[in-house]
Parts: structure tokens; C-alpha cells; sequence
């Protein structure tokens, strides 16, 4: 009896050694949203995506997201992860920028990463950044080539340097194809006004434009129902809003894979070779692009898409990324 419940007791001690091992191997990745949230049909929805994705393929990887309502829950959501040991805290756009460098400040021997923003000067802080004026710049192509009006909009979520990228690259895109277009620009101060969203592009539409795209989260839903409802085109960002909105008035979208970097960044958590600094992804790594949903992009345009595209992978062509290379660019005034 003496010989079985020792040999039990092994065995208990050999299970439980086990089963720490596994808890201590497992990688637990928080993500943050901004006041987007997680389904808006953009950036968050792509990160968390690309998160869910890894978890399924390594075991190893437990994720969780926290919804941001207001800027006043960056910190909380931030905080919450740390309580709980996560091993790396993703904040998704640059509004989290100061909570996540408080957090990081106060926390430097925890990881942290925060997408669309590389303000952030810290060994503990990986910014996870796109060249978003590359894939603008394609699809504004894309409008200046399909316009028949030589009116095109342009709705954005906010004005920063980061937002402001998306406009750039798209109306040097509009002029390379259209030089005489005009472009009507909005900055609706917000990512989750839809109603908002709507207005903006139906005043476009009554001033003759034909095509219009959006970088402005939720609030770009709105654009887009706009543009299906008056029956003209409308270009999607960040995820490929023809399919996720099922709009058959979405021509094109101008694609940021925010998921590529989220996951990169995790599995060099697991690896141990987490980096600070800034992570910078383009159309050469494949992280932005442009959608062919629909194949509504006539083959001689999108020929000439391709090989703009080919040109900037190469380095024969810099898209410019601030407003004083582009004139046409007037949301930063």
C-alpha cells in the first residue's frame, strides 16, 4: 500500500509539474480598442481578426480584447490587462497614444504595442505603423480614372498626422489620373458617426461627386450607405468593406492589415525577441494594398493600378506623406 501511494503521489506531482509548465508556456495577448470598438468594420475588427486567427493555430496563444466606449477607458482597459499578467497589451490607434505611454512608463518591464502611432520613444513600446498614403494613393487612382464628373470626395474620421496620410496618398492618386478633378474634402471629427457620415457624402453627391471614399471608421459606414443609396461609387478602407458591408456600390478599398502586425509582434513575445521601437509595414510586405471585390475596376485601370503599385514596391515612386508635398490636401489647415 506504501509502494502504490507513493508511486501516486509521483504521479500527482508529475501531473501538476505538467500542468504549470503549460500554464507558464501560454502567451496572453490583451487587446485595446479606440472609441471605434470592435466591429467597426476597420482597424479593430482587422486587429482582433488577426488575433483570433493566431489563437487557433498556436494553442500556445490566449487573446482577449477590452472595448473602449470613451477615451476615459484607454487607461482602465490598459490597467485591467496588467492586473491580469497578459504578457503584451495591443492599443489599437494613435487616441491611446498617452495612456499607452503613461502605462508604459509606469510598467517598464511589461511589453506593450499601439497601432497607427510611433510617437512613442520607449524600449517597451513597439509602434505598429502603415504605410496607409501607399494603398490611398492606389484607390485615388482608382477614383481619378473612373470619375466621369472630375468630382471626387473625401471623407476623414479625424485630422492628425496619421490620419492625414490616407488623404494625402489618395488626392496625389485623384491628380495623377484626373489633374483638372476637384476634390471635395470633410473631416467629420469622428469615428462612430454614422448619421454624420451620411450627410457629409449626400453634400458631395448634390455637388457632383461620382466617387467617394472614407478613412473614418464607423462613421465611414455612413459614407458608404450614402454612395449605395444614391448609386454611386464608394471606396472602403482598412478591410475590404465590399464584402463585410455586402455593398455593391463599394468599388474598391484601400486595404491595412492591422492583424499582420498584431501577430508579428505576439509571436515575438513567445520567441523572446519582443522589440521597441517602430514596426513599419507597406505594400512591399504585402500589409496594404487595394480590394478587386466585384471586379468592378475596369481591366486597362486596374493594369494601371498594378503597375503604380509595382513602381512604389521597387522605390521608383514615393508617395508623399505630408500636406506641404501635396496642395491638393486641405484637411490639415
Amino acid at each position: 500500500m506504501k509502494k502504490f501511494l507513493s508511486v501516486a503521489l509521483l504521479l500527482c506531482l508529475a501531473l501538476a509539474l505538467t500542468l504549470s509548465s503549460a500554464a507558464a508556456d501560454t502567451v496572453k495577448i490583451g487587446m485595446v480598442t479606440d472609441v471605434g470598438g470592435i466591429n467597426d468594420q476597420s482597424f479593430n475588427q482587422f486587429a482582433w481578426a488577426g488575433l483570433q486567427n493566431l489563437a487557433k493555430e498556436d494553442p500556445d496563444f490566449e487573446v482577449q480584447y477590452l472595448e473602449s466606449k470613451t477615451d476615459a477607458d484607454y487607461q482602465t482597459n490598459i490597467n485591467t490587462f496588467l492586473d491580469e499578467e497578459y504578457d503584451l497589451v495591443i492599443c489599437v490607434g494613435y487616441m491611446l497614444a498617452d495612456a499607452t505611454k503613461q502605462a508604459a512608463e509606469d510598467n517598464p518591464d511589461r511589453n506593450f504595442a499601439i497601432v497607427d502611432d510611433a510617437s512613442i520613444d520607449l524600449p517597451n513600446v513597439a509602434c505598429l505603423t502603415f504605410a496607409q498614403e501607399q494603398c490611398s494613393y492606389l484607390v485615388g487612382l482608382i477614383a481619378g480614372s473612373m470619375t466621369q464628373s472630375k468630382t471626387v470626395g473625401y471623407v476623414q474620421g479625424m485630422v492628425s498626422d496619421t490620419m492625414n496620410l490616407f488623404g494625402i496618398g489618395f488626392c496625389t492618386g485623384v491628380l495623377e489620373a484626373c489633374p483638372d478633378a476637384t476634390i471635395l474634402q470633410y473631416n467629420a471629427n469622428s469615428f462612430v458617426d454614422i448619421a454624420g457620415g451620411n450627410t457629409a457624402a449626400k453634400d458631395m453627391i448634390t455637388k457632383g461627386a461620382d466617387v467617394i471614399y472614407h478613412a473614418a471608421g464607423g462613421t465611414g459606414a455612413g459614407v458608404l450607405s450614402a454612395c449605395q443609396e444614391e448609386g454611386i461609387w464608394g471606396i472602403g478602407v482598412d478591410s475590404d468593406q465590399a464584402a463585410v458591408l455586402n455593398n455593391e456600390k463599394v468599388l474598391t478599398s484601400a486595404l491595412k492589415d492591422t492583424g499582420a502586425g498584431c501577430v508579428d509582434i505576439a509571436k515575438a513575445v513567445k520567441a523572446g525577441s519582443f522589440a521597441g521601437g517602430v514596426h513599419h509595414y507597406t505594400l512591399a510586405d504585402g500589409a496594404v494594398g487595394f480590394a478587386t471585390t466585384g471586379d468592378h475596376i475596369p481591366a486597362d485601370v486596374l493594369e494601371k493600378v498594378e503597375a503604380a503599385k509595382a513602381a512604389i514596391i521597387a522605390g521608383d515612386f514615393v508617395v508623399p506623406t505630408t500636406a506641404d508635398a501635396c496642395e491638393a490636401f486641405t484637411l490639415d489647415d
